[in-house]
């Protein structure tokens, strides 16, 4: 795979995690000491890595992500609300939207799920700015989802399960000083059509020197 192949063609697999085929932990482990590779804030590394394979364990997390999904996803606008003018993307987006129910339902099903968390001094986020702080470890996650997509595994970036995060902490026996980052649900993947996504025109993103 090229790096411009690997680059174009990880995408967020919700339907096509295989739920019934488990995952051998070195394969998450070799993706994880890549991950490792990542930048991180003054070369800190306080970036901490939840692994959860036991079934009690991935089903209590998956609830708490399904508890939040409904309600993000009631509260939220239509595609045709979203996107008016565009009935291209609106249709993409009943797309994403029937995949992500799916996800939401099973997530405590899948073989795997991945919890990045950070080192907190005295577990309190910072005030104003956090970009440092989360830039020291969202680096290393989207490494490891893209070492995951090398190894013949299927990942998503989650974040949901946050609104539950101090619940979330202890389920998982976390220290008061660590904080969750996300939720990467990890599985093989079924079939294998991934191709590069349709996204907006260079043109209409990009800006020079000022806005």
């Amino acid at each position: 795979m090229t790096p411009e192949e690997l680059l174009t063609t990880t995408r967020t697999v919700r339907k096509r995690l295989d739920l019934d085929r488990p995952v051998p932990l070195d394969l998450v482990e070799k993706a994880l000491e890549l991950a490792l590779q990542a930048p991180t804030g003054s070369n800190r590394q306080d970036w901490r890595w939840l692994v959860l394979t036991d079934p009690g364990q991935r089903a209590k997390i998956g609830e708490l992500y399904r508890k939040s999904f409904r309600a993000y996803r009631d509260a939220g606008e239509t595609p045709e609300q979203r996107y008016p003018d565009d009935p291209s993307r609106a249709a993409t987006q009943h797309r994403v939207m029937n995949s992500s129910d799916y996800l939401a339902e099973h997530m405590g099903e899948v073989p795997v799920l991945v919890i990045p968390a950070i080192q907190v001094p005295g577990g309190e986020l910072p005030r104003g700015n956090q970009a440092g702080l989360w830039g020291s470890i969202l680096p290393a996650v989207w490494s490891y989802m893209l070492a995951a997509r090398t190894l013949g595994l299927g990942t998503a970036y989650t974040s949901l399960h946050l609104v539950y995060e101090r619940e979330a902490a202890e389920i998982l026996g976390l220290p008061g000083d660590v904080r969750q980052a996300a939720l990467i649900p990890t599985a093989f993947y079924t079939g294998d059509s991934f191709k590069p996504a349709k996204r907006q025109p260079l043109s209409e993103v990009l800006r020079y020197d000022r806005w």
